[in-house]
């Protein structure tokens, strides 16, 4: 029986580029589900033109949120695999089978993706020396070893999505839920992705969207260790 596969896109103000995005993606998956996360822009209406899943939070909650909201969706429809994609973008549609096809072959219940095993990919400055080596060090704390610290773009099984609950509302998401995989010893596998960075990018300070400096998500992981 063929698993039914899920694409989570969080989209905040992303109305010059989610249709590109959509399209881009509708041949790859069985079902798309786009989490308007509070735009104030056209995002919500030019999403739903599509004929895709739209869901929508009234406020601005957060990318950790609105991925969420999208594997809630996912399980109880009926999901086998989900693939989480940005809405920007910045990922490649092109990439989206070799992140399923792990997951699709049953070799792994989280598949994650790496910008550190692809030489393509050219990051930010502040990014890469930065806030990566520091979420990397966190990471460790943690147990976390995967190659990429703060990876975006993955796909779980159904064993993952019930086992991990994302709390966190901003971009520590991304760690939180590496962190969960290694607790709950789901099987993982990395494979190499490229990603094309936009203009805005993400500072040490702050960037597009909640929770997206490199200060937040540091004191996000912080907060977690102590509590956990």
């Amino acid at each position: 029986m063929n698993m039914k596969t899920f694409c989570i896109i969080p989209a905040f103000n992303e109305e010059e580029k989610i249709l590109k995005v959509i399209r881009g993606v509708k041949n790859l998956v069985d079902v798309i589900v786009i989490i308007d996360d509070g735009s104030s822009d056209n995002t919500y209406q030019k999403s739903k033109q599509e004929g895709v899943v739209v869901l929508q939070h009234i406020l601005n909650r957060g990318q950790g949120a609105a991925l969420e909201t999208g594997n809630k969706y996912a399980l109880k429809e009926g999901a086998g695999a989900v693939v989480h994609f940005d809405g920007d973008g910045q990922f490649l549609n092109k990439e989206i089978n070799d992140i399923l096809e792990p997951i699709l072959k049953n070799e792994c219940d989280i598949v994650f993706g790496s910008r550190f095993l692809s030489k393509k990919t050219e990051m930010p400055f502040v990014k890469k020396n930065i806030i990566f080596p520091l979420a990397r060090l966190v990471n460790r704390i943690f147990g976390v070893h995967t190659s990429d610290p703060q990876s975006g773009f993955r796909a779980l099984n159904k064993k993952a999505l019930n086992k991990i609950r994302i709390t966190n509302d901003g971009s520590a998401h991304c760690s939180e839920i590496l962190i969960k995989a290694y607790k709950y010893n789901l099987k993982i596998k990395e494979v190499p992705i490229e990603v094309i960075y936009n203009e805005y990018g993400q500072g040490f300070f702050g960037g597009k969207g909640r929770g997206k400096g490199g200060i937040r998500i540091l004191k996000d992981l912080l907060i977690q260790k102590l509590i956990s």
